[in-house]
């Protein structure tokens, strides 16, 4: 009997991508949710100099230990930043990368931008905001609320705390803001890791996706009716989307 494709899913900023249960959605694939350093189940190995460098390598880390084959790799948002660097570092472990409106230029990192030039402060009264509202953060995504939304919501917005949130943002902005960030992440698609692209039909637009990772794809989708927050919105539909991806790499 022939194993099962292996997906690892890497999330943002905030929360895991395990609250919406993939793995009970993509039957037909081995789905993994590794925590990056500061989430979760990680939150104890809080690391105040964060780099999307060290979180690649915890990536690379889980890879060699828990995943017994080349996986496909998912980023969201940040997440989309730490999948391209796991696959500059362990190409031999990456089947390919399926890109979630991920990171590749410092216009995608408005929010990270704004956390990262606020005062201690003003950050911690802005994540107790956060917290204390879901409905609210929501509502800021354009997002119909139902109370199933809402319990994944308050579920993402306290899976990490307030420093991991502060030094991923700083890292971010400092990693994808280096000249040397895109031309690094090219080298991974010209040298022929397989790239796919997946975005929300709100929030497509407001994506710097460079004219060279759209040209390379292997296939660009955008979701119908949804935003950033695809897989809060509508997580079969996400799931399926995925699914697909991850089952025609397979076959080709």
């Amino acid at each position: 009997m022939k194993k099962a494709a292996a997906l690892v899913m890497i999330h943002g900023l905030m929360g895991s991508l395990n609250f919406y249960s993939p793995s009970q959605r993509i039957r037909t694939v081995a789905v993994h949710t590794p925590d990056l350093i500061g989430y979760g189940q990680l939150t104890d190995v809080l690391d105040p100099e964060i780099t999307l460098a060290k979180q690649a390598a915890r990536v690379v880390r889980y890879l060699n230990e828990q995943v017994d084959q080349p996986c496909v790799l998912l980023g969201h948002s940040v997440g989309g930043a730490v999948a391209m660097l796991v696959a500059e570092a362990a190409p031999e472990r990456v089947r390919g990368v399926i890109n979630v409106e991920g990171n590749f230029t410092l216009a995608d990192a408005f929010w990270c931008r704004k956390i990262a030039g606020l005062s201690d402060e003003d950050w911690l009264a802005e994540h107790a905001r956060l917290i204390a509202n879901p409905e609210g953060w929501l509502s800021n995504g354009d997002i119909s609320i139902t109370p199933q939304r809402v319990e994944w919501a308050r579920c993402a917005l306290a899976n990490q705390p307030d420093q991991t949130i502060r030094a991923m943002a700083r890292a971010v902005v400092a990693e994808t803001g280096d000249s040397a960030y895109l031309p690094r992440i090219r080298s991974i698609v010209e040298r022929g890791t397989p790239l796919f692209l997946l975005a929300g039909e709100r929030s497509a637009s407001g994506w710097d996706l460079p004219e060279w990772a759209r040209a390379c794809a292997r296939d660009y989708v955008v979701q119908k009716g949804v935003g950033h927050m695809m897989m809060l919105e509508q997580p079969d539909e996400f799931c399926r989307i995925v699914e697909d991806m991850v089952t025609g790499l397979e076959r080709a």
